[in-house]
């Protein structure tokens, strides 16, 4: 399933056709987008092999303009008859839709010319026995960490996606991408005081993972650390967020700069675009094209040439995130941010999203932290986009005089995001594990609200 393909050109082949017929019967505009997925996974718990899945599945969409009019229809049956009933409903859809004057096809002169090869696809598949064994090797590291006293499961997955899309307006292309992933769970304690933790590896390519018996040992000792947790007296105090968790807060950051957010008024940044919205001295990117990159694509979901952003620089807001749609409301072009499936329209979208590190170790973060939090999970989702309000459920370590003293649970980690983001201050310790990655982050003055 290489990029250039016979299976992607004979996508690109029954696409391109579909688009043809569609503007030949009066369409004025389309685009045809196909995803081919096969993904198999196990899972092994105490010693023994539990499930084993396989899937493959392939979904065609269809979407036509009439004026500005737009349509969307989908279907997984590719014969010649199911794709002109398609193609037949999609114009009769088309023509009975209300106006839509921000709808329709990228700019031409937007679309991308030189599809980049981001080495996505791995062309190893694994044996369901291999998968086994990955998802074995786990579980017996994490099962002989002492104080562990039982599994939840430990597992192993592949999977790969070919994605193809033309448009009426010439662009045609496609790509493949591989995922490899490990994982496994396990629980410490007995009784009324058992606690349970994980770790995980995902890759690209399978030669990327770390090691079955470094993710088995890593979910043990978490779980033993979480042993005898405390709980502390609501106070105000640095809250520093572990790089397992501190991906979020820039969830919350895209869903704020979001085009289509700020076109509709919904967020709290909708205002801040060249204002200071985090320290000075921040940068956050978005990269597309990073080699082997968990959220990379060598186009956006409208066929756009997509490329490196720098969202925030040196603290201030530069851009939304838009797709073509958003973009028009918001009178400006688009940033090549489109996602999309088969069943509706494109949405904007980040691919590798990223916070550059700081200077400082997280031991130095750490330090002279008299009291504060140490937060290594998150519960709920207690954001509002419109105000910036922040409310979390959370669990993690009591910081006492710099060092990790002792396990919390049961607490509330309530801000503002506004504040929050003007007052962190990174680690040193960026990793990528993640579609979005962080490093630790501290942020001072936030309320921990405990007993």
């Amino acid at each position: 399933m290489a990029q250039n393909s016979a299976d992607t050109a004979n996508d690109l082949n029954l696409l391109s056709d579909l688009v043809t017929k569609a503007t030949r019967a009066g369409a004025d505009a389309a685009d045809a987008v196909l995803f081919e997925s096969a993904s198999l996974e196990v899972s092994y718990r105490l010693g023994a092999r539990e499930d084993l899945e396989r899937s493959e599945s392939k979904d065609l969409g269809l979407r036509i303009f009439i004026g500005q009019k737009q349509a969307i229809v989908s279907s997984t049956d590719m014969s010649p008859d199911s794709l002109n009933e398609l193609l037949q409903r999609g114009l009769a859809m088309a023509a009975a839709m209300p106006d839509d004057r921000y709808c329709g096809l990228a700019d031409a002169d937007r679309l991308c010319t030189d599809i980049p090869d981001l080495d996505l696809n791995d062309d190893a598949e694994p044996t369901p026995e291999s998968l086994y064994d990955m998802a074995a090797e786990a579980e017996t590291a994490a099962l002989a960490v002492e104080g562990v006293s039982n599994s939840e499961s430990a597992g192993a997955s592949w999977g790969r996606n070919r994605i193809a899309l033309v448009t009426s307006t010439g662009f045609a292309g496609g790509y493949s991408a591989s995922s490899h992933s490990l994982f496994a769970s396990v629980i410490a304690g007995e009784g009324t005081g058992m606690e349970r933790d994980y770790d995980f590896t995902s890759a690209r390519h399978g030669t990327d993972l770390q090691a079955p018996a470094e993710i088995g040992t890593a979910a043990g000792e978490r779980a033993v650390r979480r042993l005898n947790p405390r709980k502390v007296e609501s106070q105000q105090v640095p809250v520093v967020f572990d790089p397992r968790v501190s991906h979020s807060l820039l969830g919350h950051f895209v869903g704020a700069i979001s085009g289509s957010a700020v076109a509709r008024g919904t967020s709290f940044l909708k205002d801040s675009m060249g204002e200071k919205v985090f320290a000075p001295g921040m940068t956050i990117v978005d990269d597309p094209h990073r080699p082997r990159g968990l959220a990379s694509k060598p186009f956006d979901g409208e066929g756009v040439a997509n490329r490196q952003w720098q969202l925030v620089e040196d603290g201030e807001l530069t851009t939304w995130i838009m797709d073509s749609a958003s973009a028009r409301q918001l009178g400006l072009a688009t940033t090549g941010h489109a996602s999309r499936g088969t069943s509706g329209p494109p949405s904007p979208s980040t691919t590798n999203l990223y916070m550059q590190p700081g200077t400082s170790s997280r031991d130095e973060l750490l330090a002279g932290i008299t009291s504060g939090l140490y937060v290594t999970e998150l519960i709920g989702f207690g954001v509002n986009g419109v105000t910036g309000d922040y409310s979390r459920g959370a669990a993690g370590f009591w910081i006492d005089n710099g060092t990790l003293a002792h396990p919390v649970s049961e607490l509330t980690i309530a801000g503002n995001l506004k504040d929050m983001f003007l007052n962190i201050t990174p680690a040193d310790d960026l990793t990528f594990r993640y579609g979005s990655n962080a490093p630790t982050l501290r942020i001072d003055g936030l309320m921990v609200a405990g007993t």
